[in-house]
């Protein structure tokens, strides 16, 4: 569960980042709205996740997933150009979460229930 939280507050990292650049400096209402909501979920869903996930990982996965999603969209509605190396760069940060999430960790912080999901 705390990987499927993780990924969520990702994916909730690209959101509050995309509204915040159609925010205007934070002068538009409503990508200001989904930005605050966005980013207070991303943030809260992080910190639930690394009470269980290494802080080094998790905020790896968070930051490199976010990052990756925002760039797509951005490539996808047209707002940032495509290229092969962008494309190659992005793939590279996928594979690297991925990577982390197959890595071994050692052991789960005391006090906390298994890492598995």
């Amino acid at each position: 569960m705390p990987w499927i939280v993780l990924l969520g507050s990702a994916v909730l990292e690209a959101v509050w980042a995309t509204a915040l650049g159609l925010s205007n400096g934070l002068t538009e209402l409503v990508p200001t709205v989904i930005f605050l909501a966005a980013a207070t979920l991303s943030m809260l869903g992080l910190g639930w996740a690394v009470k269980t996930i290494p802080i080094g990982t998790g905020y790896a996965v968070w930051v490199g997933l976010g990052a990756a999603l925002t760039v797509v969209y951005a490539i996808l509605t047209g707002t940032e150009p495509a290229s092969l190396w962008k494309l190659i760069f992005i793939g590279g940060i996928v594979g690297a979460v991925i990577g982390l999430k197959l890595a071994p960790t050692g052991h789960p912080k005391p006090g906390s229930p298994s890492e598995s999901a």
